[in-house]
């Protein structure tokens, strides 16, 4: 009773206490969270009573509250806080947690009892969301392994174990090969090219590990501006080099090398035993896109429509480096430098010069205050709320009513015990219980460049978008409105996932948006009308090579997951073939994205990374719309919100997106916006 997550819902919005929270306490709660759900589940299957949609779908996803909480917690803290102890805690809890659902999804009479409610239809009368909880749990019994026996069964159990286990190895191996490597630069002429703001936070990096000069790493805040604005080819050499060889070419055993192979191969057999004859075929029967026919089609599709944009934007970056006294070919590491280069010469901006108008305390103001105005809702900051950081901010999330949504945790920079990137998350997920609305409490954690002791954090361009991109997500969790977890929030097809998220940043490129808040830090002047006018003009700019980059990451991720047999090759050789169709450089030896491909080994975008270009399509025409009515328009939101941010998967996405649009998605918008129609 000593243990402060043993009362999880006596704080305040059921939020973790975290002021309490140690990480010795993780595990026994998680223990007692899992103990309690198998007397339920054993109350359900002992039951004798009928089966019916109450007593056994409902039960079912009640019984796990509490163990979806704590693990939420655990696997969020190792994301974005994490060290030695907590890291062996969570592969602790990650094989606690997968035996336990394994013990569910091989129980062969609660599978049976949940036929028994689909064949009944009683499940029928408890709406779409009914329909589709029970659809949904019937097939994760059968990809859980119901239908199992004998062998068959202990098989599943071991591959399931396994594979959770090496997805956790996966991150933290490139997690410390992230942070271990370092560029100390001691001397100022190795800084040609660098803005002031990149040679400041080099500086204060260096500060903070107590050396002189300046220190670059692999974390994205330091990496790309230096790749982008380094005049140092010999540097930037360096720097991708060791970027590209994480936890790959490692020295010091954070390899991923042999656990890429295993991943793949367990993965292959879990769809073998489950009868399908790829990883793929397995995952992609219940997405929009329907089947791995459908994934290459749309592939090859995009591949086609931005191909001669992609060569173009190539030799236009080429011709202009060799202008610039480039000579040779133009390598992977000199395409930053002189795409940024090409783009300064010709619209007069880079990333840095817009980074002034765009300090992130004011970005987050503008961003809360645009939700604000299109759905009728409030962001109070309640700094009374303890956080797992102090860099962590909450808001309450209310209607203009008042009346409580969610909770919002905000983390902004990069630690050493943060994992690399920007995502959403919950630590707890909207749903129905006893008759109330359980609100969700939502976290957006990126990796901005923290304050100096000269300028606030002022974010680039891009990364705006990327902070629209994760509080379109967290609108999906906050605004749910559904009564069970299990399809509640961001739980929908992965390919419709991103519609929410990618719709979000079109703002980011709107002048009549911007013009209501974007000031320098320093002088509060507007930004610049011509500035104003580029943004909109750039964002076509080499558009074809970031479709093709983005398809190379889709394709690799299929052809990982379409094998039809183990794969005991070279992995760099079979991704250097797998990426080729949308290949624009020459292959560097030695370099090899999968085991960095935290997206696909993990992240739970297996067989999915597709869906970000899929979502992308759906965005596009949802955001004509929007164009039609008038990009601040309360009707367009609204719809938005009613049709799609509350609705979860309690619907088929594809149903979720007619009922929204009037009609089926149309490519013809994205085709456009990217410059590809013309």
């Amino acid at each position: 009773m000593n243990n402060p997550l043993l009362t999880l819902r006596d704080t305040p919005f059921g939020i973790p206490p975290f002021d309490k929270i140690k990480t010795e306490h993780l595990i026994p709660a998680l223990k007692s969270a899992i103990e309690s759900a198998r007397e339920k589940i054993a109350a359900i299957t002992l039951s004798k009573e009928l089966p019916d949609f109450h007593n056994t779908v409902e039960a079912l996803e009640y019984s796990g509250r509490s163990v979806s909480e704590i693990a939420a917690l655990i696997f969020n803290l190792n994301m974005a806080e994490t060290d030695s102890p907590l890291q062996k805690a969570t592969m602790e809890a990650s094989g606690l947690l997968t035996r336990f659902s394994n013990e569910i999804t091989l129980n062969r009479k609660l599978f049976l009892r949940l036929k028994s409610v689909e064949e009944s239809g009683n499940a029928d009368r408890y709406g779409s969301a009914g329909s589709q909880l029970l659809r949904k749990k019937i097939r994760d019994f059968i990809l859980g392994g119901a239908s199992l026996t004998g062998k068959n069964r202990e098989k599943y159990e071991k591959i399931t174990e396994e594979l959770s286990a090496l997805s956790l190895r996966f991150e933290e191996n490139l997690l410390a090969a992230t942070n271990e490597y370092e560029l100390h630069i001691t001397s100022p002429g190795d800084l040609e090219g660098l803005p002031e703001s990149v040679t400041e936070s080099a500086e204060a990096e260096a500060e903070a590990r107590g050396k002189t000069g300046w220190v670059f790493t692999l974390h994205q805040p330091s990496y790309m501006p230096f790749m982008q604005y380094s005049a140092r080819r010999d540097l930037r050499e360096e720097l991708f080099m060791a970027h590209s060889t994480r936890a790959y070419r490692n020295k010091n055993g954070n390899n991923n090398s042999e656990i890429v192979r295993d991943i793949v191969n367990l993965r292959l057999e879990l769809a073998n035993l489950l009868g399908y004859k790829r990883y793929s075929d397995m995952v992609l029967e219940d997405r929009m896109a329907g089947s791995t026919t459908g994934v290459r089609d749309f592939l090859e599709q995009l591949l086609g429509a931005s191909s001669v944009a992609a060569r173009r934007d190539i030799e236009e970056v080429a011709a202009f480096a060799k202008a610039g006294g480039h000579r040779g070919d133009l390598e992977r590491y000199d395409w930053p430098f002189w795409s940024e280069r090409l783009k300064m010469d010709r619209f007069r901006m880079d990333d840095e010069l817009l980074r002034p108008w765009f300090p992130l305390e004011r970005c987050e103001e503008a961003i809360l205050s645009l939700a604000s105005a299109l759905y009728d809702i409030r962001f109070t900051h309640r700094p009374d709320i303890p956080a797992y950081h102090n860099d962590v901010k909450v808001f309450e999330v209310t209607e203009a009513s008042g009346d409580h949504l969610a909770l919002l945790m905000v983390d902004y920079h990069p630690r050493s015990g943060k994992s690399g990137g920007a995502w959403m998350t919950s630590f707890r997920e909207q749903h129905h219980y006893n008759g109330s609305d359980i609100r969700p409490v939502i976290s957006v954690v990126a990796n901005f460049t923290k304050a100096t002791g000269k300028r606030p954090s002022l974010l680039a361009h891009n990364e705006l978008t990327t902070l629209m991109h994760e509080f379109g997500h967290a609108l999906h969790g906050i605004f749910s409105k559904v009564p069970y977890e299990t399809i509640s929030g961001t739980n929908v097809s992965r390919d419709f996932v991103e519609l929410p998220s990618q719709l979000m940043e079109n703002w980011a490129y709107e002048s009549s948006w911007l013009n209501t808040w974007a000031r320098h830090y320093l002088t509060g002047a507007s930004l610049p009308g011509e500035l104003m006018d580029t943004i909109m003009e750039m964002r076509t700019f080499n558009e074809g090579y970031a479709t093709f980059r983005q398809l190379s990451f889709g394709l690799l991720d299929m052809a990982w997951h379409t094998l039809d047999k183990p794969f005991n090759g070279d992995i760099e050789e079979f991704e250097t073939r797998a990426m080729a169709p949308a290949s624009l450089f020459r292959d560097i030896k030695d370099t090899c994205m999968s085991c960095s491909f935290g997206h696909l080994f993990s992240g739970g975008y297996a067989a999915g990374y597709y869906g970000y270009k899929w979502a992308e399509v759906l965005d596009a025409d949802a955001w004509s719309l929007f164009e039609e009515q008038g990009i601040t328009s309360k009707n367009s939101a609204a719809l938005f919100r009613q049709q799609i941010l509350e609705k979860g998967g309690s619907e088929e996405a594809s149903t979720l997106y007619r009922n929204f649009r009037g009609r089926e998605p149309s490519i013809k918008a994205f085709l456009t916006r990217s410059g590809f129609s013309r």
